[in-house]
């Protein structure tokens, strides 16, 4: 008989693994080429000493000469809260009741819930690591009609999701989105006058997500440290026109970062979109597009022997160059059930007849190299 006891069991002692096992892989490439780490958490946060790494310090001299001095300040710190990642199940007390006699309608009941969970964990995982820590989507280029408006990045997935515009306080909600005009409607209109390059957020994600690499990539700081006064936050970044980029422009971001930051990219990620681009401009420049997978077997094309993945939650108007190795996941553990004080995970919903379990996670992503990363904006005007 299926009680709620041997329903914990269950997912205590066989889904909590299989769940994780998913998880640890086949997010995304990027998500599956960096590294996963509990090594820099202290406490609930994480705290990193990276080495400057530049040649000071480091001299020749004579046989019988003078020793060069130790050199102060030679690392940066980085302190950042772990974020809290959350994923739940319900399953309500008739369907509970209705399969207690039946264990294997009641595995049919929890793969069914797990799966959506799995399924939900790894697309927003995926799309994190392209966000700013704030749920960022996209941003307004400019308002259409009271409920229509013009994006920098549109995405069939924006639709259904309650969404933050810029300092305006009411939450929408997104009804339709256009991908090759770049619009999204949304539920309510928009009386405000808006000027364009407001933010369009998840409602409630404000600073509690991953800083991904729009959170690396754009604004005056990183990691508490101003880009303007300290070059070793500053990412590389370059303008081009949405279709006149070329395998040139391509190969100059490559270039710069190795010259300037002595980083090495080796992976390039963007939209289905761009890739295509980068496809054509492999073609017409008769260079053979090759093929090459990594860890869950993604397909990428490759310029100048680095991969190009692409990515659904990249924007359309980026193209992003990385060097996996300088990133890592920080977490305190891997995916865990959370527990009352008596060990239950099944929970009944207050006011409801379900149960409820909650997943876990406290983790943020940190690249260690910011200046050895580069991006191309596709925004300039021809």
């Amino acid at each position: 008989m299926i009680t709620i006891t041997n329903a914990d069991a269950a997912l205590k002692d066989y889904y909590l693994d299989a769940v994780n096992a998913q998880l640890s892989g086949e997010v995304s490439p990027f998500f599956n080429a960096i590294a996963k780490t509990s090594e820099n958490v202290f406490g609930k946060d994480v705290k990193i000493a990276i080495a400057k790494g530049d040649m000071a310090g480091v001299v020749a001299g004579a046989e019988d000469g003078a020793l060069p001095a130790p050199r102060s300040n030679r690392y940066y710190g980085v302190t950042l809260p772990l974020k809290n990642i959350y994923g739940t199940i319900e399953i309500s007390d008739k369907a509970m009741r209705a399969s207690e006699n039946s264990a294997g309608a009641f595995v049919n009941l929890l793969n069914a819930e797990m799966e959506g969970l799995v399924a939900g964990a790894k697309a927003n995982f995926a799309r994190m690591l392209y966000g700013d820590g704030n749920g960022l989507l996209c941003t307004v280029k400019s308002k259409k009609s009271a409920t229509v408006l013009v994006v920098n990045n549109a995405k069939s997935y924006f639709k259904g999701l309650k969404v933050k515009i810029g300092a305006l306080t009411t939450t929408y909600t997104v009804t339709a989105v256009d991908t090759e005009k770049k619009e999204i409607t949304v539920d309510i209109s928009i009386t405000e006058t808006l000027s364009g390059g407001e933010k369009i957020c998840l409602a409630g994600a404000q600073g509690n997500e991953l800083i991904g690499l729009s959170g690396i990539f754009d604004g005056a700081t990183l990691y508490g440290y101003t880009k303007s006064n300290d070059a070793y936050f500053q990412p590389y970044v370059k303008h081009c026109t949405p279709t006149g980029f070329t395998e040139s422009d391509i190969i100059d971001v490559i270039d710069t970062i190795e010259e300037s930051a002595d980083g090495k990219v080796n992976m390039i990620l963007c939209s289905h979109k761009v890739r295509k681009q980068i496809a054509a401009l492999m073609n017409s420049s008769r260079r053979i597009v090759n093929t090459s997978d990594i860890a869950a077997g993604y397909s990428s094309i490759v310029v100048n022997d680095v991969p190009v993945f692409a990515d659904k939650f990249c924007p359309d108007d980026r193209i992003y160059f990385v060097n996996t190795d300088d990133f890592a996941l920080n977490q305190l553990c891997d995916w865990a059930w959370l527990e009352d004080e008596g060990g239950r995970i099944l929970k009944q919903v207050a006011g409801k007849a379900a149960y409820s379990a909650t997943l876990v996670k406290y983790a943020e992503l940190v690249c260690k190299k910011p200046c050895g990363q580069g991006v191309i904006i596709l925004d300039k005007t021809a």
